[in-house]
């Protein structure tokens, strides 16, 4: 396999389309610009390949999107995977995936850091107060913003909600709730296909100039099992061993053994990217490992969303503090860094090996389908996943207490209302205005609502 984006018939080896070191060069500009969340993560992407460079078409760009939308973890993240695997093989799918997450992780780890170095000080307690209310608006944005995409007929909207109340009312496991609904989506597609809208979006936008590289030149590579033998085994390799190193090195029940097997397992359950198992990780974090408090996934969601990258990131987040805390003989700056680095590194390896698995499978289906309802189904789930995120962070950041209703089987739990957080429902108010009525940036809506955070505690007012 080479890395250059040829055709297979040509007769020599010829220059990409696209230079290889340009393409290093752009796929580093986007990773700085990757705030925002998927939705503005993937709006990147196709403003800077699809729009302004022309180096895929539309149609390509939506067939690799559906895909990564399919998989575990974060689908943007994944997206530049498979776009970077299209136009130079392997190498462009490892650079282009590489890139996009590099910034977050040094930004996270340093904020991180000045998070369990300063966190208990009014000041910088103040503004992780004023930041965990503006996450709230930002996940309503996101359940908006799918919704309109995903939501386009009473059956979708079903399986939204049926998603919803599943996790909600009765805590079904999301990867449950992702499985049923992709089913679900296959069986409407084939056996009533009009409540599964086909192929508007990519019919829609397959309009305008042609790309640079025609899509019979963009790298291609006919799926085979001595391929996938070797992706996977080279794969399985790089993400186990570490995790094997540190077993060894620190022992079976260390927090770095935990947090390595814990968020290995997580990678590979994480359907629908952050919002869909940030719920999940903040109650095994929280109420089985204890490596956080409550509000301090919240805080972690919140400095994830002020940095580059994806917003699974916030995992680097609960490794560095729970690490920190619970050291056992190691240093505790030196547990909490390799934690941090650990944790990333196991939730975004399985990333490369899923695209670099199925790419070339995916190569070979694009217009089915059944695939493409399964989509459907799965993206409709999202929605409802995302919508029982925002009230899990409601609930723990507007409220300091919540009590359990109903009987045992229930999973339902309602905030105590005398309990309210005025200060921040106050800046939870703020944030809505200014991303739904002012149409502010999220970087922006964070930074307004830190210094509200900030002046409300230096004044004297109960930010917790």
């Amino acid at each position: 396999m080479t890395g250059n984006a040829v055709r297979r018939d040509d007769p020599a080896p010829t220059e990409p389309a696209v230079p290889f070191r340009t393409a290093v060069r752009v796929w580093f500009a986007i990773s700085l610009q990757t705030f925002g969340g998927p939705a503005g993560q993937i709006a990147v992407m196709q403003r800077t390949l699809v729009d302004d460079k022309r180096w895929i078409g539309q149609r390509r760009f939506l067939h690799a999107m559906n895909y990564c939308m399919l998989l575990p973890g974060p689908e943007a993240q994944q997206l530049a995977t498979y776009v970077g695997w299209l136009l130079h093989g392997t190498r462009g799918g490892l650079v282009a995936g590489g890139f996009f997450v590099l910034p977050g992780v040094l930004a996270l780890l340093a904020l991180s850091a000045v998070y369990v170095a300063f966190g208990s000080t009014v000041a910088v307690s103040a503004l992780f107060a004023g930041l965990a209310p503006a996450v709230l608006a930002i996940v309503v944005q996101a359940v908006i913003r799918v919704g309109r995409r995903a939501l386009t007929g009473p059956a979708l909207v079903a399986l939204a909600v049926a998603s919803f109340l599943a996790l909600f009312l009765f805590a079904v496991p999301f990867p449950v709730v992702v499985l049923v609904a992709g089913l679900a989506g296959w069986a409407l597609g084939r056996w009533r296909p009009g409540a599964v809208p086909q192929g508007g979006r990519a019919d829609a936008g397959a309009d305008g100039p042609p790309p640079v590289v025609p899509d019979d030149a963009l790298h291609t590579e006919r799926p085979s099992g001595r391929r996938t033998l070797g992706v996977l085994l080279v794969g399985l390799l790089v993400w186990g061993v570490p995790v094997a190193a540190v077993a060894m090195l620190t022992g079976r029940h260390s927090v770095l053994t935990e947090q390595g097997l814990f968020f290995s397992g997580a990678a590979v359950v994480t359907f629908g990217g952050a919002y869909a198992v940030l719920a999940y990780v903040a109650q095994q974090a929280v109420q089985v490992y204890g490596w956080l408090a409550p509000g301090e996934m919240v805080r972690g969601l919140a400095l994830a969303e002020t940095t580059p990258g994806p917003l699974i990131m916030v995992v680097q987040f609960v490794a560095f503090v729970g690490a920190y805390r619970r050291p056992g003989e190691l240093d505790p700056w030196a547990a909490a860094v390799v934690a941090s680095l650990l944790v990333t590194w196991v939730t975004f390896v399985p990333s490369f090996l899923f695209v670099l698995l199925g790419a070339p499978y995916m190569e070979r289906l694009r217009g089915n389908r059944s695939l493409s309802a399964a989509l459907s189904g799965i993206t409709a789930a999202v929605v409802g996943v995302i919508a029982n995120l925002g009230v899990y962070f409601a609930v723990h950041t507007l409220f300091r207490h919540t009590r359990p209703v109903g009987p045992p089987w229930l999973a339902l739990e309602l905030p105590d209302l005398s309990t309210l957080r005025p200060v921040a429902l106050a800046i939870a108010v703020v944030a809505a205005v200014l991303i739904f009525r002012l149409r502010w940036s999220v970087l922006r809506t964070l930074g307004i609502c830190a210094v509200l955070g900030l002046a409300a505690g230096l004044a004297g007012l109960p930010v917790h």
